[in-house]
C-alpha cells in the first residue's frame, strides 16, 4: 500500500521545483522529470525512491535509512530506497528530493 501522506509531501516538494509528471509504477508512485524517474514512494518496499548519480550511490548509502533499491533481487547503482523514519522530517524530505531532481534534470530530457 502506498503511503498517500508521503506523496502528498513529495508532490508539494517536487511541484515547487520543476514541471513534473506523475505516475503509477513499480506498485507506487513516480514522479518524472524532463521524462526521467527523479523519485518515487514505493509500495511495495515502504519510502522514498531517490534516483542518484550512480557513482555516488555507495557513499550515500552510508547516510541513516538508506539501503539499495531492489527490483527483483538486485540492488541498481543510481537508486536508493530511503526509509520512511528517515524523510519523516520536512528538511530530510526535501534534501532527497532536491538530490533526486537535480539528478533527473542533469539527465537529457527524453522526447
Amino acid at each position: 500500500m502506498v503511503d498517500e501522506v508521503l506523496v502528498g509531501r513529495v508532490r508539494e516538494l517536487v511541484g515547487a521545483r520543476v514541471p513534473v509528471e506523475e505516475r503509477r509504477m513499480f506498485g507506487g508512485v513516480a514522479f518524472l522529470v524532463g521524462g526521467h524517474m527523479a523519485v518515487g514512494v514505493s509500495g511495495k518496499q515502504g519510502g522514498l525512491m531517490v534516483r542518484v548519480p550512480p557513482e555516488e550511490t555507495p557513499s550515500l548509502l552510508a547516510e541513516p535509512g538508506t539501503r539499495p533499491f531492489e527490483m527483483r533481487g538486485r540492488g541498481l547503482a543510481g537508486w536508493l530506497l530511503v526509509e520512511p523514519g528517515a524523510v519523516a522530517d520536512d528538511d530530510e524530505l526535501d534534501r532527497w528530493v532536491d538530490a533526486g531532481v537535480a539528478h533527473a534534470r542533469s539527465l537529457p530530457p527524453k522526447e
